[in-house]
């Protein structure tokens, strides 16, 4: 496993504001992905991959919230191939990965899974909201935008859109680095 870089997601996918339409599921629609150098200590990658989804639609709920629309992301790939891209272009498989809470590996297991696809990721994987929580001695996981603010980082980006979200949870993480607080082993730290 290369141990220098860290591959930081964010996924967005299909989300309603009520209940789910009849034969819809939550599926990604934009994978964020932003690289960090551990040893150097800085980011130096930045990646958005849209996915095309095949079993809902992008509500205007969704729309609202990441910005996303239907017909951006019916020129995305088929997961499939998202998947696949992830593990030939951005080393999903050697390098350790990071995700704010534990959704994001969640919804890719399940996803790959649902559409029987190879998982895109080795084993990895580190929950920052939970180190992040843990370094500051917090007995509730904030959110990415509540600890920004309490790591006096400011927000870029929009909320809620995968590669801005992805870029800023790196900031997190390079902050916790900073600190000495971020795990050196990055097995799976995702309780």
């Amino acid at each position: 496993m290369d141990a220098r870089l860290l591959n930081v997601v964010d996924v967005e996918a299909t989300c309603w504001d009520d209940r789910v339409p009849p034969g819809a599921v939550n599926e990604i629609i934009e994978i964020g992905l932003t690289v960090v150098d551990l040893e150097a200590r800085e980011r130096v990658g930045r990646h958005r991959i849209l996915v095309r989804p095949q079993r809902s639609a992008v509500s205007a709920f969704c729309t609202e919230l990441t910005g996303l629309t239907q017909g951006e992301v019916e020129t995305g790939l088929p997961f499939a191939d998202a998947c696949a891209l992830l593990v030939a272009e951005h080393g999903g498989r050697e390098r350790a990965w990071a995700s704010w809470g534990d959704y994001d590996r969640k919804q890719f297991i399940r996803q790959c899974r649902d559409a029987r696809v190879a998982y895109p990721f080795g084993e990895g994987h580190t929950n920052a909201k939970a180190v992040f929580a843990d370094a500051y001695g917090l007995r509730k996981r904030p959110g990415m935008a509540q600890a920004l603010e309490l790591a006096g980082l400011p927000l870029q980006g929009r909320h809620h859109r995968g590669e801005d979200d992805a870029w800023n949870i790196a900031a997190l993480i390079l902050e916790l680095v900073r600190v000495d607080r971020w795990p050196g082993d990055t097995q799976d730290a995702s309780a």
